[in-house]
């Protein structure tokens, strides 16, 4: 990773490397012009974002979909609470701030993402990955 990048930016580019790692994945281009937030898409369907609406250079948001392990989750510090329709889909926003060490947490997220990729990918997808 760059010098330059402060943790959450070097974060975020080693996760996003991580998904675009698995098969038939590809980063969405932004829905309008400003628009903060970076899809992971796996055959055309989100499994992970980055950013939100008032995100800072300081901070990292990840929001998976984590169907077997979202209310096992919901206690840890860098979770935010869930409502709506997010919560009853499981999907789990992680927020890293600038007190947070978000390093230490990278095998963690990284198999989010995974979990996530495997509940919104195609069968055939989600079978090759889950035997690797």
């Amino acid at each position: 990773m760059s010098a330059h990048l402060n943790p959450w930016r070097q974060a975020e580019a080693e996760l996003l490397a991580h998904g675009l790692s698995l098969p038939e994945t590809d980063l969405a281009p932004p829905r309008r012009d400003a628009d903060p937030f970076r899809y992971l898409r796996v055959a055309g369907k989100g499994f992970a974002w980055f950013g939100g609406r008032d995100e800072h250079p300081d901070e990292l948001i990840l929001t998976v979909k984590l169907p077997i392990s979202a209310e096992m989750v919901a206690d840890l510090p860098f979770v935010r609470e869930s409502s709506g329709w997010h919560k009853r889909n499981n999907w789990v926003t992680a927020n890293f701030g600038p007190e947070d060490d978000v390093l230490a947490e990278m095998e963690t997220l990284k198999a989010w993402m995974r979990q996530s990729y495997l509940a919104v990918a195609p069968r055939r997808l989600a079978r090759q990955v889950a035997s690797d």
